[in-house]
């Protein structure tokens, strides 16, 4: 009897463990419930994050993300090789994986650790437009330099020649506040150096962009075009001094001119269009979308370089699992239980940066998500222009940038990102007093703050 009655009594503190167990866990659930967290978004600042599935999958799912995942991380190759599934890098490239512009997945570096500038940096080549390039215009949306191309590539394989290397100096601009603090900004000079083919066209536009962060790409591209367009005010009929519009843009999956949701000035429409642009320009990876090697008619020598193995670097099934992987990671937002958070929304929707950086949405899958952004294009002034013509999108339109994920940067890279297109914002206060055209009077919102409530801004900014 006393051997029962111990096994009894151990058998109910077992079932109390497991009982406060599982309300502990339900507990969390509801937590993450409340708080819109769950399968695909997470506040945890972990520099893997990023990196990282959503719950759920299934094997076959799993299988394809970890697929996707290694086209995307793995060091492509060039052409020979042994190593068939991974060649045909080049001949021009600036990167031999996306994960070198993309570290972790998240934003790129201004500099990498040797103090030079980093592959995350790409310059940007354009002629202006004119009426002779129409047919051009309608599925490039710029006419490319006649030499270089669209891109310089800083990198090339053995036997051709890179074409430049970035050189960008900076020059100092005194800012002054009502309150009489004092802040520097930086004016990037646009420069290349080394050319190996020649001098520019006498008409190019040399701009640079830096690799933006990859988080949350699947929630973004949930949103269903309508909720972006509810947005647009094109004519500013409600006259609050913000007029986003759509960017128009020519999709070579569906060959058909479609809404733009990507990149800096919108002229990308889906992950797998973005991925397919980059993987050419940025590696020079041939796929169906973009089957021509990365050379202009002049370089020669990258014309004749050897190629890879397979007519194609990366296949349809291989682009669609890095489409999936990228679609299928977890996504960093801010936590809005916070002080941080509390405080800092309410200042940023009193100056108005929510006209633009849009705090929420509900994706088609029912998920509500805040990535701050309106993904509609903006005139944002004469400081930010960088006389580059994309698709509809002007000299000084820009499609606002999602804001999360940001916090995680200095997580993954050891020290503050470089804010704006080009990296010339040392810290969102810079990157605010950058803003002109349709948000200048909401800087000069931010300028008239009262200094406390400028740093509970900032200090919301960093955490988003």
């Amino acid at each position: 009897m006393l051997q029962i009655q111990k096994r009894q009594n151990y058998n109910l503190k077992l079932f109390k463990t497991i009982l406060i167990k599982s309300l502990v866990v339900s507990f969390a659930t509801g937590l993450f419930a409340v708080n819109g967290l769950g399968k695909d978004l997470s506040s945890e600042k972990n520099k893997s994050l990023l990196l990282k599935p959503i719950a759920g999958l299934s094997d076959e799912e799993y299988d394809k993300f970890i697929l996707g995942k290694s086209f995307f991380r793995i060091p492509w190759v060039e052409a020979p090789s042994a190593t068939t599934a991974r060649d045909g890098l080049g001949p021009l490239f600036n990167a031999n994986t996306c994960a070198s512009c993309h570290p972790s997945n998240g934003r790129g570096t201004l500099y990498n650790s040797k103090g030079d500038f980093s592959r995350s940096l790409i310059p940007k080549l354009s002629l202006e437009n004119n009426k002779k390039d129409e047919n051009i215009l309608k599925t490039k949306g710029l006419i490319p330099d006649p030499i270089y191309g669209v891109q310089i590539a800083l990198n090339a394989n053995h036997g051709v020649k890179f074409e430049a290397k970035t050189d960008i100096t900076y020059t100092e601009k005194k800012i002054t506040f009502p309150d009489g603090e004092i802040d520097t900004i930086l004016k990037p000079n646009y420069a290349l150096k080394e050319l190996q083919y020649g001098p520019l066209h006498k008409d190019s536009v040399l701009t640079f962009r830096i690799a933006p962060t990859l988080n949350g790409l699947g929630l973004l591209s949930d949103i269903s075009n309508e909720d972006i367009l509810k947005n647009e005010d094109e004519f500013d009929k409600n006259k609050d001094g913000i007029s986003g519009r759509a960017n128009y843009v020519y999709s070579p999956i569906t060959k058909k001119t479609e809404l733009g949701k990507y990149s800096w000035k919108a002229t990308t429409t889906s992950i797998i269009h973005q991925t397919a642009d980059a993987a050419n320009n940025d590696m020079g990876l041939t796929t169906t979308y973009y089957p021509d090697e990365n050379c202009t008619k002049q370089q020669e020598a990258c014309n004749k370089a050897p190629k890879a193995r397979d007519a194609l670097d990366i296949t349809d099934m291989r682009l669609e699992a890095m489409s999936f992987y990228l679609k299928k990671r977890k996504t960093y937002t801010i936590d809005k239980n916070t002080t941080t958070y509390k405080d800092g929304i309410k200042i940023f929707k009193q100056i108005g940066c929510n006209k633009c950086h849009i705090e929420s949405f509900e994706t088609k899958s029912g998920i509500k998500i805040t990535p701050f952004t309106d993904m509609l294009l903006h005139d944002m002034g004469e400081g930010l222009a960088d006389g580059r013509n994309e698709f509809k999108a002007t000299r000084s339109e820009w499609r606002t940038p999602p804001l999360w994920g940001l916090a995680l940067h200095k997580k993954i890279n050891g020290k503050n990102p470089r804010l704006l297109h080009d990296g010339r914002a040392r810290d969102f206060q810079e990157a605010i007093l950058w803003h002109g055209g349709e948000a200048q009077s909401i800087k000069e919102a931010f300028m008239n703050l009262e200094k406390e409530k400028r740093k509970k801004l900032l200090k919301f900014l960093e955490e988003v």
